[in-house]
């Protein structure tokens, strides 16, 4: 016969108290309701200054303080935010001055072409596979596989190549393109090509040397533009494996040549948790010192908010400064 075990004494237990408890989260932190009439400073202001709430914040006052200092912030990023309307919001920022920077992956070369050209872009991808269609309208191929080709000749990178192609050109939305405000405003765009992953890449028009020259160069351009930004920030914004890859080998390269980059911010905006950026823009990069943010959610919200209060920071002080 089994002995019965015999429970826990409850009576036994040795409470502590509340008044002595640390605790993570207190009434200081809380969000503030919205007041009707509010202006953007203010919801900002009213977030809570927890978790992402806090480190929001902490990401505007960085980039801005780095755009006061004149330290560079820089862009990765995939297509996406092409494709969900913010290039407008991107060259307001290059504009601005507060993009020094923007290195982009080959797709954003195809959506910001097709853009400028017919001011539309990104087919259906399940409709044209289906009939064998997708990837192939011509025009996109030829316009930037001869300006990439064209441009090498001449010892351009790709984003020169393709930013001068568009800014010379007939094309009727060039006011919406990346790669023009680029040369229009001389702030490098730097593109980073996996051969195979892009539509251009399915033709006959379609160079493999040059493509491969013309993205080397404009990866040392990048690590040339990484090895300035000590107190600078480099924001990664909706590429899962290019940017963050080519974003931590220019860093390696960087230091290798004698640029410490102890002193830097970095952050990551995306859909979900991805592993490289977590690792090679979050992380890694950050581990001598400056310290890297991650910001989840949707791009066309998330990086419009982000610009947005951005701005407003940048103006806040400089008011301050002229009142004074």
């Amino acid at each position: 016969m089994k002995r019965k075990e015999r429970g826990l004494d409850l009576n036994q237990v040795t409470y502590s108290s509340l008044k002595r408890k640390r605790h993570k989260v207190g009434k200081a932190l809380f969000a503030s309701p919205w007041r009707s009439g509010g202006s953007l400073t203010d919801l900002i202001n009213s977030l809570p200054e927890i978790l992402a709430g806090k480190e929001f914040r902490e990401v505007v006052e960085r980039i801005a303080k780095a755009v006061r200092q004149k330290k560079l912030v820089l862009l990765g990023m995939g297509a996406h935010p092409i494709k969900v309307g913010l290039s407008p919001i991107i060259i307001d920022l290059m504009e601005k001055g507060i993009l020094g920077g923007i290195a982009v992956n080959g797709a954003c070369l195809v959506h910001d072409v097709e853009i400028a050209m017919v001011g539309h872009t990104s087919e259906e991808v399940d409709e044209e596979l289906n009939k064998g269609t997708f990837g192939m309208v011509k025009e996109t191929h030829e316009i930037i596989n001869n300006a990439i080709r064209d441009g090498v000749q001449k010892g351009l990178g790709v984003g020169e190549s393709i930013g001068r192609t568009i800014l010379d050109g007939k094309f009727p939305y060039k006011r919406l393109s990346l790669l023009a405000a680029g040369q229009r405003l001389g702030i490098p765009i730097t593109a980073h090509i996996a051969i195979g992953t892009d539509i251009n890449h399915m033709g006959p028009s379609a160079d493999g040397s040059a493509l491969g020259q013309g993205s080397l160069q404009d990866f040392q351009t990048f690590a040339s533009l990484v090895s300035k930004m000590e107190k600078g920030v480099f924001l990664n914004l909706g590429s899962a494996v290019i940017l963050p890859e080519v974003f931590l080998k220019a860093l390696a390269l960087a230091r290798n040549l004698g640029h410490p980059l102890m002193n830097i911010t970095t952050v990551n905006m995306d859909f979900i948790h991805q592993y490289r950026a977590s690792l090679n823009v979050v992380k890694r990069p950050t581990l001598k010192g400056g310290k890297g943010y991650t910001l989840i959610g949707h791009h066309e919200l998330m990086f419009p908010l982000l610009a947005a209060a951005v701005i407003e920071k940048i103006n806040e002080v400089s008011s301050l400064k002229f009142k004074v």
